[in-house]
């Protein structure tokens, strides 16, 4: 039986999350996952591909989402009430435009500080519209592409083999920042096949893989690059037809609700199949 083992949520984008015994899930993941976006003088979204230190921002959020409280070594922590209705600002995340609602000017001048560059905090406004792409369409707020990410134990050990026989060293779940991770199933990238995924009252469904960068080179504790691992085994072994390297799967949500850590992962559509065999699942390429 496949089941959860653990849940996160990442309240601001690139920034370290939080692990949750349960979760609320909404149409765009969740709850206050990505609702938060640091951004540069200009509006264009930060993220570790060019800010590493992000990943020493520690947020907490109130289950309302009220108040956002910040934490980062050899700072103060931060806290604020959360603005849901001031006035937008255009801001842009991988060259397409949205807005967001500015969290004022003691946030940014506290990440101006960690982050060493000029940096202002940005909300997902409550009108935010976004289609997401896939197979199965969805809504997210400012995540990269899909609202939930999710990879399975199997994935990792599999993934961790093939760096040890290349003489790396085994990497820690956070590398990948997952929302939903499950053991249990029988193989390794057993998440590419599914379709349809019911946890606790909640539906989920495919839409595509989760294509990996060089954020999974930074040590999340430490911010710091230590690559070339994972990218060196996933381009000699997972190499999408689509372009890039892949590793986990992104879905969307069909059906809102509760889920939480000890669920049992129900596939209810597979990719192709009523209900691929064992054997079936072996064989396909690692």
């Amino acid at each position: 039986m496949a089941t959860v083992t653990a849940l996160f949520t990442y309240p601001i984008k690139s920034c370290a999350g939080i692990e949750l015994p349960a979760a609320r899930l909404t149409p765009a993941g969740l709850a206050h996952d990505r609702a938060f976006m640091v951004i540069d003088e200009d509006g264009v979204f930060r993220s570790q591909r060019r800010d590493p230190r992000l990943a020493l921002i520690n947020p907490a959020i109130d289950a309302q989402g009220h108040t956002l409280t910040l934490h980062a070594p050899d700072l103060e922590p931060i806290e604020i009430t959360v603005d849901t209705t001031g006035p937008r600002r255009p801001v842009t995340l991988f060259g397409s435009d949205y807005h967001g609602i500015d969290q004022g000017d003691q946030v940014a001048r506290w990440l101006t500080e960690i982050l060493e560059t000029p940096s202002r905090l940005v909300r997902v406004p409550p009108e935010h519209h976004r289609i997401t792409d896939g197979l199965t369409p969805g809504t997210s707020g400012y995540a990269d592409s899909c609202p939930i990410h999710i990879v399975s134990t199997e994935s990792l050990i599999d993934l961790n083999d093939m760096i040890i026989e290349r003489g790396g060293h085994p990497l820690p779940m956070n590398r990948f920042r997952p929302n939903i991770v499950i053991d249990g199933w029988p193989t390794p990238y057993h998440e590419d096949l599914t379709r349809r995924i019911t946890v606790g009252n909640t539906e989920i469904a495919y839409a595509k893989p989760a294509i990996r960068c060089v954020i999974t080179m930074i040590d999340q504790h430490t911010a710091t690059r230590s690559g070339p691992e994972p990218l060196r085994t996933l381009a000699a072994t997972r190499r999408s037809p689509e372009g890039g390297v892949a590793f986990g799967a992104k879905f969307a949500v069909l059906r809102p609700g509760r889920l939480a850590v000890g669920d049992e992962c129900v596939v209810t559509e597979w990719a192709g199949v009523a209900s691929p065999s064992p054997s079936t699942l072996a064989s396909e390429p690692r």
